[in-house]
């Protein structure tokens, strides 16, 4: 199973507003520049963010985007089962356009159902605090100054 780049983005995207402090406005193009890809691909990304209800967009010439909810309120499960927009991983989870000659009969389909099922718990389980913790490395990496939030002045 692979994500596909816009759920990809979207976790980096939470990450990166994570690491920052409450109310803090970052802009596409740093985050873009500090993972080394496509702003044209994070503005989808970020729009699609800002509909979901998970980050805020200010317009304008100091504007920017922040993340619209706490940390620990942004289950990493739900995060992903809203960008991907389909998890048929074989062709046989769509009834509609299943062709395989063998699906009536195939025990992989239910395997597969139960492997997925179990991926998705285990993602049920974190949020996005649990990916920034402890964010000390990360934010290293990720910010300019190299110095997280701290993890109080995050919590809206």
């Amino acid at each position: 199973m692979r994500f596909t780049r816009q759920t990809d983005y979207a976790l980096r995207v939470l990450m990166f507003l994570g690491l920052r402090p409450a109310g803090e406005l970052s802009t596409i193009r740093e985050i873009a520049d500090r993972y080394g890809i496509s702003e044209n691909h994070l503005m989808k990304v970020v729009h699609r963010l800002g509909q979901e209800g998970l980050i805020e967009t200010v317009r304008g010439r100091q504007g920017g985007i922040r993340l619209a909810v706490a940390p620990e309120r942004i289950p990493l499960g739900d995060t992903v089962r809203r960008f991907e927009e389909d998890m048929r991983i074989v062709e046989c989870f769509d009834p509609a356009t299943n062709t395989c000659a063998i699906a009536p009969v195939c025990a992989l389909s239910g395997i597969l159902h139960e492997a997925l099922g179990g991926f998705m718990a285990v993602l049920d389980r974190y949020t996005l605090r649990d990916l920034l913790q402890p964010c000390g490395a990360l934010a290293r990496v990720l910010l300019p100054d190299g110095e997280p939030a701290d993890s109080g002045a995050r919590a809206r």
